[in-house]
């Protein structure tokens, strides 16, 4: 089974949110840094900061903690960022494609 990854976006002042799911981070974000899908609500507020992610063995549980994010309050989403990342910093060198190799080497 494919390995997956949960994340979440900020646009560069961090008042617009995004949360998604995907088997390759690295392929993702440069997809979303590109605007690779115009219409896309991420490119259509410029969200591309990648400021939270997760890592999982198995693309399901991505998906399922996707789903957990999504119900979740902007108040929680903000809380987890901020434990993980208090900067807000682009985490995108820090992406990998699931097998590894990583945006940085």
């Amino acid at each position: 089974m494919k390995p997956g990854f949960v994340y979440i976006l900020a646009n560069k002042n961090n008042t617009t949110l995004y949360v998604g799911v995907t088997s390759n981070l690295l392929k993702r974000m440069i997809q979303h840094k590109e605007k690779y899908y115009p219409k896309s609500f991420s490119a259509r507020y410029n969200v591309d900061k990648l400021v939270y992610f997760e890592a999982f063995q198995k693309i399901g549980d991505a998906i399922a903690r996707e789903k957990q994010l999504k119900a979740g309050s902007r108040t929680k989403k903000i809380a987890l960022i901020e434990k993980e990342n208090p900067y807000w910093e682009d985490l995108t060198k820090q992406a990998t494609d699931g097998s590894g190799e990583s945006a940085s080497q």
